[in-house]
Parts: C-alpha cells; sequence; structure tokens
C-alpha cells in the first residue's frame, strides 16, 4: 500500500511539472529554420487555469522545440496565477518567458490581484516569479498608479 501511495505521489509530481498548453486562432503559421510560430486573429492561450488573449501571438522556440517566449498584442488580456495568486488584467503587448518564469505587461497596463482587490497601473509591469519580484514603471504624463484598502 506505501509503494502505491508513493506511485500516486510521483506521477502526480510528474504531471504538475508539464501542462498543455492549447493555442487557438483564424490563422497560423510556423516557420522551421526560425524556430518561430505565428497566431493571428482571435488567438486564445490555455494552459491549465490561466488564459491569455489576444488579436496576435508569437512563440519562440529553441532546437528542441521547447518555448522560449510568448509574445501576446492586440487587445491583450489575461487571467493568470502568480506565485499562488490568481490575477487578471490587460496590456497592449504580453511577453512571458516560461524558462524564467518572468511576465512582462507593456503599455496601458492593467494587473488585479482578485482575492484582495488590489490594482496596478503602469506603462511596463514586470514580475518575477522566481524571486517573487514586481516592477512597475510608468511614462512621465501617467503615473504608476496603486490601489489597495486598508483597515480601519
Amino acid at each position: 500500500m506505501r509503494y502505491f501511495i508513493i506511485l500516486l505521489l510521483v506521477i502526480n509530481f510528474l504531471q504538475a511539472k508539464e501542462q498543455n498548453v492549447e493555442v487557438t486562432a483564424k490563422h497560423f503559421e510556423a516557420d522551421e529554420m526560425k524556430l518561430v510560430s505565428k497566431f493571428n486573429g482571435n488567438v486564445k492561450v490555455v494552459k491549465g487555469d490561466d488564459v491569455i488573449t489576444a488579436e496576435n501571438l508569437t512563440i519562440n522556440f529553441d532546437k528542441k522545440k521547447n518555448p522560449l517566449k510568448y509574445t501576446a498584442f492586440g487587445h491583450a488580456t489575461f487571467k493568470l496565477t502568480l506565485n499562488k495568486k490568481h490575477y487578471k488584467g490587460k496590456a497592449d503587448k504580453i511577453i512571458y518567458d516560461p524558462v524564467k518564469k518572468f511576465y512582462r505587461f507593456i503599455g496601458n497596463a492593467f494587473l488585479q490581484e482578485s482575492d484582495s482587490g488590489k490594482k496596478v497601473y503602469g506603462d511596463d509591469i514586470k514580475i518575477d516569479q522566481l524571486n517573487g519580484k514586481y516592477d512597475v514603471s510608468s511614462s512621465s504624463d501617467k503615473p504608476v498608479k496603486f490601489i489597495f484598502k486598508v483597515k480601519k
């Protein structure tokens, strides 16, 4: 019985490491020499509970066909789990590096934590999941905005 439980735990751990990524769009093209795939029109990327939608998506791959970078742009929106917190938002462009677990939201970026309601606005929001660091900047005419609730 103990070996069966250990086997289940190992299988569960291995499945947690690998997740399917499903991309749907109106058009798809790939260049195997440049190791790039492009999707256009009503793009939707689903990985587990994470969802990104946009008009365009480019995926860059390494030589082993593993994704190195996702770039979504054109009315990009998202619902993501980052560091065990649920977020939703939008940006002109979303860049994700799956190796470094690094997100970048560029242009009119908005991020809202679902549980607490915290909101962040800026032109460039960077999230480093491995180190738990957030960096938000904005242009000179539009400041960064952070909205949160405090107990009285």
